[in-house]
């Protein structure tokens, strides 16, 4: 991109500030910056104008999920059908690995956290492992992409690559990293992190599937024969992934997602909610859970939004392309560093303008079908987001040690 063709771009959305200090820079970091405003999609700038619609929400109603009782009714049939679509090359994984150690005192990508005692066993060989075991029982290898950000992708695939990808096929693992969405005051104008760099954030959970296109894997995807993703988190050491039996379930049911769920240990737990949302499957996140949510019951007398999500999905590929295009935006009130008038790095203390991301109850909320699958809480659920206490590396420790695993 020239200057000239930046600054027609930059007029046509109303954001000729980012331009501020170009005849400051060097060669290298004009270029740099030209690049970024090439790379920028400023038309979502625009969503700030019209937040209030963004953020409403449709009217909310129970989703029943497949209960433990109902998949052990069924498990050698979904397992059948599972392993059928795995070994057809069918099902492949999505590890979110963008995020770093940070809350638990680390510099390093949350991926290579070392969460063992009197060994080392670091949360990407947890998941690893847990994906072997479907490799031995279904005899195949399954594609695993691996979805990085700038601020880790070289630690990341450096450090896998020197563990060997700790027994995983090379030749079935792909990295890409997420795209990024510029962040702005609350005016919409774009923020400045350098005189050379936009603000920039991660484009949010729901961002994987367009990351992955903009990273040009769509091909193979197609080429492969790819069908479905199971999409994931970094931070549950304890989570299945390609689950056969999980897989099974949600093709039999003929839905076109799958969510793995657990029971919500209180009905006000910080975890979101499946649920129908204007009759279409959704998520009630945590901070949206209304008290008459909280204390609603379904037939059985039991909560009625009991099921908390676990950040782990089985999407179909069709649907996930036919959505690219569509797929809400959400605006985040966040605390952005930014430069100031003088050029000046000012570190806010209190929020001052936005972040823009899709999210992954809004890809189910595009959806016609989901099946929210049930799993043992104490199998399957031990998220790391902190240190200590709950949802804890300490917390994540004893589950392990409960589940057999050596730490």
């Amino acid at each position: 991109m020239t200057l000239q063709q930046a600054q027609e771009k930059v007029k046509k959305y109303g954001q000729e500030q980012v331009l501020r200090y170009f005849d400051e820079l060097t060669g290298t970091e004009q270029q740099e910056l030209l690049d970024q405003i090439e790379a920028t999609d400023m038309s979502l700038m625009e969503a700030c104008k019209h937040q209030e619609e963004l953020a409403k929400r449709g009217e909310i109603s129970p989703l029943a999920a497949m209960e433990l009782d109902e998949i052990e009714a069924n498990k050698e049939s979904f397992q059948k059908t599972g392993l059928e679509a795995i070994r057809a090359g069918k099902v492949a994984a999505l590890l979110l690995a963008g995020g770093m150690g940070t809350r638990l005192g680390s510099d390093n990508p949350k991926g290579m956290y070392n969460v063992g005692i009197t060994r080392e066993l670091y949360i990407f060989e947890c998941l690893i492992n847990n994906m072997l075991d479907v490799v031995k029982l279904a005899g195949t290898w399954f594609h695993l992409f691996i979805m990085t950000s700038d601020k880790n992708h070289e630690a990341t695939t450096s450090f896998l690559k020197e563990k060997e990808y700790f027994g995983y096929n090379a030749e079935y693992i792909h990295f890409f990293k997420q795209e990024m969405a510029a962040a702005t005051d609350y005016e919409g104008k774009i923020l400045l992190e350098a005189k050379n760099k936009l603000s920039t954030s991660p484009n949010g959970n729901g961002g994987w599937f367009i990351s992955l296109q903009k990273n040009g894997l769509l091909d193979l995807v197609h080429e492969a024969g790819i069908e479905w993703f199971n999409v994931f988190a970094v931070d549950n050491v304890l989570q299945r992934i390609a689950d056969p039996v999980f897989v099974g379930a949600t093709i039999e049911k003929q839905c076109v997602v799958g969510a793995k769920v657990v029971r919500k240990v209180a009905k006000d737990e910080k975890v979101g909610a499946m649920c129908l949302e204007d009759g279409r499957p959704s998520i009630v996140e945590y901070y949206d859970m209304t008290p008459e949510l909280m204390d609603a019951v379904n037939e059985k007398g039991e909560p009625a939004y009991n099921f908390g999500v676990i950040l782990n999905y089985l999407f179909r590929v069709p649907e996930l392309e036919k959505m690219m295009s569509s797929l809400p935006l959400h605006i985040v009130e966040k605390k952005i560093p930014y430069l100031n008038e003088q050029g000046e790095l000012v570190k806010p203390e209190a929020p001052n303008g936005y972040k823009y991301e899709n999210l992954v109850l809004d890809m189910i909320h595009q959806l016609d079908s989901c099946l929210p699958f049930e799993v043992v809480r104490e199998r399957e659920f031990a998220p790391i987001k902190n240190k200590t206490g709950v949802d804890s590396v300490e917390s994540a420790r004893e589950l392990l040690k409960k589940n057999g695993v050596l730490l």
